[in-house]
């Protein structure tokens, strides 16, 4: 069993935080987002990883190595020019030419892939999708199924007046599992989407396509700033369990600091005194000032945050350096180095 990280996107939705860092190594509570999916894999005892690879791949190649040192054997494809999700997982082909788990490389998940797995088997499938339930489907795509689960069609961004017909929120999760025979669907260095022209050709052909409902796990796609901020706080309140989250480790904190139990501080931060960090994640050599207050939020490495400012329900890229008496208010997502001079207001 092999699986397969499609993580060749831009990241667009995710700008400013990725110009200068690939969305895959991300970091999500102090560790490349990539970790996180490389554990879900190894729990399902799946140690041949691929990797498909487009923007800035040397970043990610220097993050993750060759695997070793994270328990799994990783190889990396770059793709010559953008090919799109169908057409990464053609390109990879002659690595990978076995029943094949994908992974789209902005899915945070806790699902247990062994039982996708075993229903996979079950049906004798050629393709099963993973399906996320969403309060609002109107702004995806819609997946229909039957009561055995086979996949029926694809509806992208159905109106309200569908949804109450339909009586389904259920929308791609960007999890599958595949066999071989897919990769006979998908022309040859093109480029080519698994939602709009793999998928349907399934479908058309009327080949085994059956789906598994992801009914009570934790999935989030963290492609935007929202939602890879809640990300942070859903890990921090405990609402996932992947075993991996980091804690607070060598940093230098003053006693009349407050830190609370929440909070994750990396190697070598600096709290001073009467600053309080509440539900935060700060990154390596992350520098806080007296009297400031950073709340639900999330700063990247090297960052200073001068006195008396106050950061909250935020993100800072790295190096950015906050000024005396600043303001940042909920919602800002500051780019890496980004400057505020004092008594600014964002």
């Amino acid at each position: 069993m092999k699986a397969l990280i499609l993580a060749g996107g831009k990241g667009t939705r995710l700008r400013p935080l990725t110009l200068y860092t690939p969305k895959p190594i991300v970091p999500l509570v102090n560790r490349p987002f990539l970790l996180y999916q490389i554990d879900i894999l190894k729990k399902a005892g799946i140690d041949d990883i691929t990797l498909s690879l487009s923007y800035q791949p040397d970043k990610i190649e220097d993050i993750m190595g060759d695997g070793s040192d994270h328990g799994v054997e990783m190889r990396f494809i770059t793709e010559p020019s953008p090919l799109g999700t169908g057409g990464a997982y053609k390109f990879a082909a002659e690595a990978i030419r076995e029943t094949t788990v994908v992974l789209n490389g902005d899915v945070l998940t806790d699902i247990d892939l062994s039982s996708i797995l075993e229903a996979h088997k079950r049906n004798a499938a050629e393709a099963t999708i993973c399906l996320a339930p969403v309060e609002d489907p109107s702004a995806y795509g819609l997946v229909e199924t039957d009561e055995q689960g086979r996949v029926l069609r694809f509806l992208e961004k159905p109106t309200q007046e569908v949804l109450t017909q339909l009586k389904t929120n259920t929308i791609n999760a960007g999890i599958y599992v595949l066999e071989p025979s897919v990769l006979d669907l998908i022309p040859k260095n093109e480029n080519t989407s698994f939602e709009y022209n793999v998928f349907p050709a399934l479908l058309e052909k009327k080949k085994p396509f059956f789906s598994y409902i992801l009914s009570s796990n934790y999935w989030r796609d963290i492609g935007n700033p929202a939602s890879y901020l809640a990300a942070h706080m859903d890990l921090l309140a405990g609402k996932l369990d992947l075993g991996a989250v980091p804690k607070t480790t060598l940093s230098d904190v003053a006693t009349a600091a407050q830190v609370d139990r929440t909070s994750v501080l990396g190697d070598g931060c600096v709290i001073k005194p009467n600053a309080q960090i509440v539900n935060s994640v700060l990154g390596p050599g992350v520098h806080v000032d007296e009297k400031t207050v950073i709340r639900n939020s999330v700063i990247w490495a090297h960052s200073r945050i001068s006195a008396a400012a106050t950061v909250s329900g935020s993100i800072l890229g790295r190096s950015c350096y906050i000024g005396r008496n600043v303001t940042v208010r909920d919602g800002c997502v500051l780019g890496d180095k980004s400057f505020l001079p004092d008594y600014s207001k964002v």
